[in-house]
């Protein structure tokens, strides 16, 4: 039934161990009342814990049923369950809770609560609940230390009961009880057997009897097999009742996680609205002020600075004098120190190379290339109108290109300022290479989006305005058109400026076409040069007829509260176009012709001159200032 061999125990305590148990053989019957005495310390509840499951032994092995334990592999594996958790039906559990209780003498007391029950009730309970599951084995750990005389005793009594069919095991410090109910008794001291009054030897059964008990065994086992489980309800309704039972702790258990579970609410509704609103602040200040990165670029604090004479360094005089300052000299070293070339091609490199996380954290990043793009009104009923780049670009590049030759040509290099111009004066531009960012910042009018490079918008303001610049940019207007205002105010004459309305129907499907650079150029066969052709009129018209089409397939205007406003009043062209524009120039003859000749000038077939050398100026020696 159940066997003990040479069980050791031991508890680690720092460097040493205390051994509890001593290497304990000992072997118990079907059914017998046995009980375990020794003094405080001697391993008794050690031994009992061992035998329940409860305590894993050091040494030694547990045999149940000719089973060594060391096959189960978890205490659920030795240890049976409350009817619930066992399946057993709810009217079957009743049926058996109640033939317990009126076995351990309770069954006038079954509607009681516990709390209106006496110590020795209680224990009865406890016995109850070991015995509604129909055991085989009862372990008791000293069932009446904490009961009068006359209540032991009707403990006692129970157990003396269940004994006869069954097998308990009783750990007690009182021997007198042990004396008169128990059918064996073993004594322990120091974790060792030193007395057994019964001892049993199963090997002494006769083989018939083993091979019984064998089936027997084996045919239980089979039957307790059944996998434990229960119903839905039966939890729901436990755990219902559980929480019911102490509607307190049930109460301070709810508003304590309320509380977490709010103010961990509480803490990501903030994280997240901070998190938006960083990005919108962001989202605001990078559209309506991108980061530009230009060729070549100018500390303009330090010009200012220098322009203004004011001394930066220590001063060493007095002033009892009239001193010079170095405005001039500052001035001058500002305009030739300040001026900063980039190295673009490098860092586009860099930015498409995988290596670089700014794409990360940008909503779209665009290149403008040094090379024109010619986009003609495809109208030519009243001559030829260029809508890009705007003739207005080129008168204003010529005015400051004067300034600057005027200023000794310190301010800004030419194709710096016509960088500056074109965004300023000019109505077509580059779209950002972003869908999703220019559908949630702009409304679509009529139309729709550019799906093919040589599609464009036209975007308005939210008054569905644009300026007459883009009129002109949209064909409607001439250079002349824009010019005459210009001049009559210039010399003083009263001008009022002509305002326009069009349909939709007048915008959507409007057409321009594109010239590329190269094509101004014309291959003359007696001289073996190329020959400029821009200002040829009847040379460029036919450019312009048989140039590809571009053509306006949508209007759009800022969303509410769109942060995009800058970009209202331009005609939109795509990424695509700009890509389309670079690799058809780079397959015209005449860039090919300069690519394969790099030393020779294409347009006049004179060789370029070479740079001269400069040799590196040697380096200053360094003062040691006391």
């Amino acid at each position: 039934m159940l066997k003990l061999t040479n069980i050791v125990k031991e508890y680690p305590t720092g460097d040493s161990k205390v051994v509890a148990l001593k290497g304990v053989d000992i072997e118990f019957r079907k059914s017998e009342f046995v009980s375990i005495l020794g003094h405080s310390g001697c391993g008794k509840t050690t031994l009992l814990n061992i035998i329940g499951g409860l305590d894993q032994y050091t040494d030694g092995d547990l045999i149940i049923k000719n089973r060594s334990t060391k096959d189960f592999k978890t205490v659920l594996s030795n240890v049976e369950l409350a009817l619930t958790l066992s399946g057993v039906p709810k009217s079957e559990r009743k049926k058996r809770a109640k033939e317990a209780l009126e076995k351990v003498g309770l069954g006038d007391q079954l509607n009681k609560k516990p709390t209106q029950m006496s110590g020795g009730q209680m224990q009865r309970v406890a016995i109850a609940r070991a015995l509604v599951n129909n055991p085989e084995i009862l372990l008791a750990d000293e069932p009446t230390g904490a009961l009068d005389t006359e209540t032991s005793v009707q403990i006692m009594d129970i157990l003396k009961e269940i004994s006869a069919d069954r097998l308990v095991i009783m750990v007690t410090h009182n021997p007198e009880l042990a004396e008169k109910y128990s059918t064996r008794i073993i004594r322990l001291v120091d974790g060792s057997i030193v007395d057994d009054s019964a001892p049993y030897d199963s090997s002494a059964e006769t083989v018939e009897e083993i091979k019984k008990e064998n089936k027997k065994s084996k045919k239980e086992a089979k039957k307790a097999k059944k996998k434990t489980s229960m119903s839905f309800i039966t939890a729901l309704s436990l755990s219902l009742n559980n929480l019911l039972t102490k509607k307190m702790r049930t109460f301070l258990t709810s508003f304590a996680g309320s509380i977490g579970i709010i103010g961990i609410a509480l803490i990501l509704s903030l994280s997240h609205g901070f998190t938006l609103y960083i990005e919108s602040i962001q989202k605001e200040a990078l559209t309506s002020y991108p980061i530009m990165i230009e060729s070549s670029t100018m500390d303009m604090n330090a010009m200012m600075t220098g322009m203004t004479g004011t001394s930066t360094g220590e001063v060493t005089h007095g002033l009892d004098k009239v001193y010079s300052n170095t405005m001039m000299s500052s001035m001058m070293e500002s305009f030739t120190k300040g001026i900063k070339i980039n190295d673009l091609a490098t860092f586009k490199k860099y930015l498409e190379s995988g290596n670089s996380k700014i794409k990360e954290y940008s909503s779209s990043i665009q290149y403008t290339y040094g090379g024109k793009l010619n986009i003609y009104s495809a109208d030519m009923s009243n001559g030829i109108n260029q809508v890009y780049p705007s003739p207005v670009v080129g008168l204003a590049n010529s005015m400051m290109g004067g300034m600057g030759a005027g200023m000794g040509g310190m301010m800004v290099d030419n194709a710096t300022m016509e960088t500056y111009t074109n965004k300023l004066l000019n109505s077509w531009l580059e779209l950002i290479d972003n869908d999703t960012l220019l559908e949630e910042q702009y409304d679509i009018v009529t139309g729709s989006w550019p799906n093919n490079y040589n599609e464009v918008v036209l975007i308005v303001d939210k008054n569905n305005e644009i300026s007459d610049i883009a009129i002109q940019g949209l064909g409607f207007a001439t250079m002349n058109d824009m010019m005459e205002g210009f001049m009559a105010m210039s010399q003083g004459q009263e001008y009022v400026a002509k305002t326009y309305e069009f349909e939709y129907s007048e915008i959507i499907g409007r057409e321009f076409k594109i010239v590329l650079e190269p094509d101004y150029y014309a291959y003359d066969e007696v001289t073996k040069t190329y020959i400029d052709k821009h200002n040829d009129e009847e040379y460029v018209k036919n450019l312009i007829a048989n140039g590809e089409t571009i053509k306006v397939v949508g209007i759009v205007r800022p969303a509410e509260g769109s942060l995009m406003v800058a970009t209202t009043g331009s005609i939109g062209y795509t990424a695509a176009l700009t890509e389309h524009v670079i690799n058809r120039t780079n397959e015209a003859e005449i860039v090919k012709q300069q690519k394969a000749n790099p030393d020779i000038d294409v347009f006049t077939g004179i060789p370029f001159e070479k740079p001269e050398e400069v040799a590196p100026e040697a380096e200053a020696p360094v003062a040691d200032v006391p």
